[in-house]
């Protein structure tokens, strides 16, 4: 099974999960943007638990036009195949240009996240 991340994004994604779970006031950029090609959702990720290395917090959009911030497990983005049975990938060159509050903002604005 392909990862769904790289060793170094998981290395900051796990930072900022043990900072926040240590109440430090973060409002970090996303790590990592997964998707969808085949069924409109993405999920734009900025932390990962620690304890358990796979509970990812960030912004998720399933393409409802209600996206918001909250957990979703990598382990179950690994099994989504979209109707066209393609599997969720990551953005090769999805490079961040906000925080994830400031994205969460316009998403919310915007009905959708956009880059």
């Amino acid at each position: 099974m392909k990862s769904l991340i790289t060793e170094e994004q998981r290395s900051q994604l796990i930072a900022n999960g043990r900072a926040r779970a240590t109440g430090q006031n973060l409002d970090p950029q996303p790590v990592v943007k997964l998707f969808t090609p085949d069924a409109h959702a993405s999920w734009l990720l900025a932390a990962l638990d620690p304890e358990d290395g796979d509970t990812a917090y960030g912004l998720r959009d399933l393409g409802l036009g209600m996206p918001e911030e909250g957990t979703v497990r990598l382990s179950e983005l690994a099994t989504i195949v979209g109707p066209l049975k393609q599997p969720v990938e990551r953005d090769l060159y999805f490079v961040p240009t906000r925080t994830l509050s400031e994205y969460t903002r316009l998403a919310q604005r915007n009905g959708s996240i956009i880059d």
